[in-house]
């Protein structure tokens, strides 16, 4: 949020800027669907993916891993990227496309105060899904705790910072909330590809493992995977995740228009 210079609300304007945020919340709750598709299709596939006998099998093709606890972080980051580039890119779109970014300029509500409020709601549901799949993981399919909580709060958190910004580009380049659905999905199937939702990272060949870890999923498939089942997570997809989001946020931040 930083990457748009964001006027954080004084303490006097707390208590209104939570009514943003509550307000927000209300739109997204009545039409719920890149949420549904953020949190649900996830879930449906852990179901599926730990009902199959053949995913808790060690693989020699997947290093030695289950199939399952390879999929696991690849699940986690399909609810990120659907809900920064699908969930906060569109409303946004649709704000500026009915012209309620201009309105708000009019009023003693800044508008970027709308922009911190859309981003605070798809947080908490990014989170909201994340700890979802991780604990029915665990509990009910018996996936491993991540060795390095602390790596993999760390590889979650950055994640987020990278995609954000992803989304609110998009939001920045659209005219349109169609334009910024049609912009979020054709860059969601490559990352998710990528990601190695379709191919796992460990069957890639060299050329597309090294395009992936300069994916933003792909490094943040990669850290999540390193803190799960080895420990903290290497330096280098964190840095990649970072590098996106300072690389896009300042591009958020150069073309977004209120109008």
């Amino acid at each position: 949020m930083s990457a748009l210079s964001l006027a954080l609300p004084t303490r006097a304007g707390r208590g209104a800027f939570g009514k943003v945020v509550l307000n927000e919340a209300r739109l997204t709750s009545r039409q719920p669907i890149a949420p549904i598709a953020g949190i649900a299709i996830p879930v449906v596939l852990l179901v599926i993916f730990g009902e199959l006998p053949v995913f808790h099998r060690t693989a020699p093709d997947f290093g030695g891993l289950d199939p399952f606890d390879a999929y696991m972080p690849i699940l986690v980051v399909f609810s990120l990227a659907m809900l920064a580039l699908l969930g906060l890119s569109v409303p946004l779109a649709s704000y500026r496309e009915l012209g309620v970014l201009r309105r708000l300029s009019t009023t003693p509500v800044p508008p970027s105060w709308l922009l911190a409020a859309q981003g605070l709601v798809q947080i908490c549901q990014a989170l909201a899904a994340t700890a979802i799949v991780m604990v029915a993981g665990i509990v009910a399919f018996g996936a491993p705790v991540p060795k390095s909580l602390d790596g993999f709060a760390i590889a979650l958190v950055l994640s987020i910072a990278g995609l954000i910004p992803i989304g609110l580009t998009i939001a920045a380049v659209a005219r349109t909330a169609n334009a910024a659905s049609v912009i979020g999905r054709i860059a969601f199937f490559p990352m998710m590809f990528f990601a190695g939702l379709w191919l796992p990272r460990a069957l890639m060949p060299p050329v597309l493992l090294d395009i992936s870890n300069y994916t933003p999923l792909g490094a943040a498939v990669q850290a999540m995977q390193a803190s799960m089942l080895q420990g903290f997570p290497p330096v280098a997809p964190l840095l990649v995740l970072g590098g996106y989001a300072v690389a896009f946020g300042y591009l958020a931040k150069r073309f977004f228009r209120w109008e």
